[in-house]
Parts: C-alpha cells; sequence; structure tokens
C-alpha cells in the first residue's frame, strides 16, 4: 500500500508532503485526522527560523490558537532522523504532548532526533517528508519575522495555509 500524500496549498505556493504511515501510525493518523477535518486550512506558518525550521498548524491569522484534540504518544523512537525536508510533529516539554502543530527541517536538525526516553533526550517525531515544494519552504524562511505578543520569529506578513488535502 502506498503511502498518505498531502498537499499544503499556502499563500507562497504549494508543498506536497509523503507520510510515514507503516513507521510512525499513530503520528500519520493524528496529522490526517487533521487534514480531514480541515483544521490546517486558514491555519499560518506562526513560527520562521530561517536555518533551522518552519512550524505551522495551530494559529489563525490573528495569532489565535485553534483548539485541539488531545496530545498523542510520541513515536520518536520509531521515526527517522530530523533532516532537512523532513516534517515532524511539535511539541512543548512534555515528552507526549503532541497535537496539530508541525514544523519543516530547512537544515540536518540532527539533536532533535530520539536519543533515550528521558524527557530531554525523547526527541521530536519525523512523520514524512517534502517531495515537492522544498523551494516554497525555502521561500517561506526567507520572509521577515519579528515579535508578537508572546511568540518571536513571526512572519509580519502571514504565510497561511489556504489548504491541506490529501493527493
Amino acid at each position: 500500500m502506498a503511502n498518505p500524500k498531502v498537499r499544503l496549498t499556502t499563500t507562497l505556493g504549494d508543498i506536497e508532503l509523503e507520510l510515514c504511515e507503516k513507521d510512525t501510525p499513530v503520528t500519520v493518523r493524528n496529522f490526517l485526522d487533521y487534514v480531514d477535518s480541515g483544521h490546517y486550512n486558514g491555519t499560518i506558518f506562526h513560527r520562521v527560523i530561517d536555518g533551522f525550521m518552519i512550524q505551522g498548524g495551530g494559529m489563525d491569522a490573528d495569532m489565535n490558537e485553534k483548539d485541539t484534540e488531545p496530545p498523542i504518544q510520541n513515536e520518536a523512537h520509531l521515526a527517522g532522523s530530523n533532516k532537512r525536508g523532513t516534517i515532524a510533529m511539535a511539541r512543548t516539554n512534555v515528552v507526549d504532548s503532541a497535537t496539530a502543530q508541525f514544523f519543516i527541517n530547512l537544515v540536518d536538525n540532527d539533536f532533535l532526533d530520539h536519543k533515550n526516553k528521558s524527557a530531554s533526550g525523547y526527541g521530536y517525531c519525523v512523520f514524512g517528508f517534502v517531495t515537492k515544494g522544498m523551494d516554497v519552504v525555502d521561500k517561506i524562511a526567507k520572509v521577515e519575522t519579528g515579535p508578537y505578543g508572546y511568540h518571536d520569529d513571526v512572519p509580519l506578513e502571514p504565510v497561511i495555509i489556504e489548504k491541506a488535502e490529501r493527493i
């Protein structure tokens, strides 16, 4: 069976993803549930750090956090490495706290990989990779950012995920 694929239509272009369902089934199911429900439509990339990653999936254009389903189990111990072009789940300092927010790695971020089962070593679960549109990801990485309320690295001009859909 082929891996699920998702297209993120953004205000700066399309990003296509292939998801690693066999390796990280809980994470992929969670992400697809958010895609299928329309949760990501109208969200923004709210944290953009050139040379690191772009993060989105949780805030609307006014930086209001969207409601989410309960957090999922972190599958970082089953996942691949946080290499350039991979997509991973964002989380708090709590290991099993990922909900809807995700990030796309702009460079190899091996320090985010699973090292051990401690809170500091658990890592961030990679659950897919960009198949088309890495140029769009790189374009997003170059937008001008600044502080917004309690947040840093927020694009001054919102980069909106207009639609997320299976392809």
